[in-house]
């Protein structure tokens, strides 16, 4: 997913963080334990570590919005689902070819 930064607040990594932290590294929807800052195994293929990597979504899709109640902690495929359900929204760019997501 495109992450526009202009749109998040400057201290956007320190927020993510402390959701991630505050759910103890798991994901809100499938309950996956994720990995935590430092925990990337050289045994883990990028795939696996991409699997397991933790994100926060913003519930009313607007990253100005940083709220505790508006942010989920989310695991990669649960995150990318997601957005990819989502009504009249897109994770591609204009002109990007989108794939269909097979789960």
């Amino acid at each position: 997913m495109p992450i526009y930064r202009e749109r998040y607040a400057d201290d956007w990594d320190e927020i993510a963080l402390g959701i991630k932290a505050a759910a103890h590294w798991r994901c809100r929807h499938c309950n996956q334990q994720c990995l935590r800052p430092g925990e990337k195994s050289k045994e883990l293929t990028r795939s696996e570590w991409t699997m397991l990597t933790l994100s926060v979504h913003h519930a009313n899709f607007t990253p100005e919005d940083n709220r505790p109640e508006n942010l989920i902690p989310l695991c990669s495929p649960c995150h990318l689902a997601l957005h990819s359900r989502a009504r009249g929204r897109t994770n591609t760019s204009p002109g990007q070819l989108e794939l269909p997501l097979y789960q």
